[in-house]
């Protein structure tokens, strides 16, 4: 795969691997900070396990609906979570957790199937993906 169809974003978290994998396991939890900024999320089907579909239609501040559509690829408990997004734009983001001092090291990897797609996307993909982590990580403070 082109390096040009990969973002990837890295994070230390000052919680326990089991606790940020608890928040994308939980419906609940997850459709509170899932996405940028101003976004909200209404869930259709959340079917957290291997082979599971997530069915959801994200919210923009301006009211605007973007229906998507995934599916669980993989998941090991306080480890990896891995979905694969089988609507446009086609992408598998990976999260992987890893205990550290502190914390949890939080390496979150999107990969486009479209090199083109990545590069029209990137502009705001980039800067989504570190909200989404600032808003797991407000989430989880406030829980704390």
């Amino acid at each position: 795969m082109d390096h040009d169809q990969i973002f990837r974003t890295e994070r230390t978290l000052p919680f326990s691997p089991q606790v940020v994998y608890n928040a994308f396991s939980s419906a609940e939890l997850l459709a509170t900070w899932w996405g940028p900024e101003g976004f909200t999320n209404e869930f259709e089907s959340f079917d957290f396990q291997v082979g599971g579909r997530w069915k959801f239609v994200m919210v923009g501040p301006d009211g605007a609906r973007y229906p998507n559509q995934s599916v669980f690829t993989e998941l090991v408990p306080a480890s990896l979570i891995a979905i694969r997004h089988d609507c446009e734009p086609f992408f598998t983001l990976t999260v992987q957790l890893r205990e550290v001092v502190g914390g949890t090291h939080v390496l979150w990897r999107q990969a486009f199937d479209d090199k083109h797609v990545a590069q029209a996307v990137k502009a705001m993909v980039e800067p989504a993906n570190e909200q989404n982590l600032d808003r797991l990580t407000q989430l989880l403070g406030l829980s704390a």
